[in-house]
């Protein structure tokens, strides 16, 4: 590498690294490993602030300012102009369920909903079924098979006087490919149509700005960056305040807050503060002198260029193996297009068996649709067996890819 990274420092902060050294993770765009620091913001939280909310209390206080903090954290991560634009939850999957109901009592019959055909499931099941619930009609805009990508001029085509609020994805779990959310929520705002974000896979890669991305609302989940299984929403304050929720009579009624229901888990939520300041020390292990979101900047600059490299050998050496196609964009001089997600099938051997030939041998790796239905049934694969994926994090190293490079030739031979 030409450039500095501190990956030595970075992998000792990963217990699951350094007690299995040997094991390789590539599993990633299903959930990361965590470090040390969020391990403990679990066990902390449990030793000293294991109480509910809104006692007088010591161990209620301690657990009221974790909660706001983990907020606080959110928006940071995300550019959010104020706390109350978050939610956090248990899941982006179960976020999404409840705000697409919330939207869909302002909808009309027939008012239309696009998806994509390069969605995961969880930004596509909601809105079909709300569609179902509420009469409204579904569209499906397909990607593009050159680019990989949601085209601007197809959504324009697509988008008609009924259509209420496009689904979309910033990077896809399955290509890896990464759409243009600005230049799309642009065609789509000047249409009058909102734009909800699916951003779970570009989360771990790319520095989250709502603010430059113009959309209405984002989510995305932390176990995928480094944190606990606990996910944010993200939406814009004035449009979150207008809407109804499902909710306790005498639940919280703040923008955001009204969709989160029921008790907190609250050290999940310190987790989750941990996981953002992971982030900023290792951006501010770079530049010390760093506030906080220029820290994270700076974090996600750094590991963008180190996870590039390894994804530019990735695809140069799956490229080079016979009977191996990878399926999204293999472009070396264009990789600022994806991210390090590399999914590929075998004209030989079949994903499972490459999965499991992998897994005996310590590289972790996950088989199948990756619920990317769509994606798979674009490109016409086997929704059984879909794809291998091998997904690359920042605490991954070249010799890695290169004894995965070596598991596959031998696998796929």
């Amino acid at each position: 590498m030409t450039f500095p990274f501190p990956i030595d420092h970075l992998r000792a902060l990963f217990p699951a690294l350094t007690s299995a050294p040997e094991s390789i993770f590539l599993d990633n765009p299903a959930g990361t490993q965590v470090p040390d620091k969020v391990i403990q913001a679990v066990t902390d939280c449990y030793r000293d602030a294991y109480a509910n909310l809104g006692g007088s209390f010591s161990t209620s206080k301690r657990a009221g300012a974790l909660v706001e903090r983990a907020h606080g954290q959110a928006a940071l991560f995300c550019n959010a102009a104020s706390v109350r634009e978050i939610a956090l939850g248990a899941s982006m999957t179960e976020l999404t369920y409840a705000l697409s109901r919330a939207l869909a009592r302002g909808f009309r019959p027939g008012d239309e909903i696009l998806v994509t055909s390069m969605d995961h499931e969880a930004n596509v099941s909601p809105w079909i079924q709300v569609a179902e619930d509420f009469e409204l009609t579904i569209k499906t805009l397909r990607f593009d098979e050159t680019s990989w990508l949601i085209e601007p001029e197809a959504l324009a085509d697509a988008l008609t006087p009924r259509t209420r609020l496009l689904a979309l994805n910033y990077a896809s779990n399955l290509t890896g490919a990464v759409n243009d959310v600005a230049a799309l929520s642009a065609v789509a705002r000047e249409a009058g149509v909102l734009v909800y974000v699916d951003a779970v896979q570009s989360a771990p890669h790319i520095l989250t700005d709502v603010q430059a991305l113009g959309c209405d609302f984002l989510a995305c989940s932390a176990y995928k960056f480094f944190g606990p299984h606990l996910s944010l929403l993200w939406g814009r304050e004035s449009l979150l305040d207008s809407l109804p929720a499902e909710r306790l009579r005498c639940g919280p009624t703040g923008p955001a807050e009204k969709f989160e229901r029921g008790t907190p888990q609250i050290e999940l939520q310190a987790a989750f503060s941990a996981a953002i300041d992971y982030m900023i020390d290792l951006g501010q292990h770079l530049d010390a002198t760093a506030t906080p979101r220029a820290a994270l900047a700076k974090a996600f600059e750094a590991s963008r260029a180190y996870e590039e490299a390894l994804m530019r050998r990735l695809i140069d050496g799956l490229a080079s193996l016979p009977g191996i196609t990878i399926r999204g964009p293999s472009d070396l001089q264009a990789l600022e297009a994806r991210v390090p997600t590399v999914s590929l099938t075998s004209d030989r051997v079949a994903s499972r068996v490459l999965a499991e030939g992998l897994a005996a041998r310590g590289i972790h790796a996950w088989s199948g649709h990756n619920y990317a239905f769509e994606i798979a049934r674009q490109l016409g694969l086997d929704m059984e067996d879909g794809v291998l994926r091998l997904g690359i994090a920042h605490y991954n190293t070249l010799d890695e890819i290169e004894r995965s490079l070596e598991a596959v030739a031998e696998l796929a031979g």
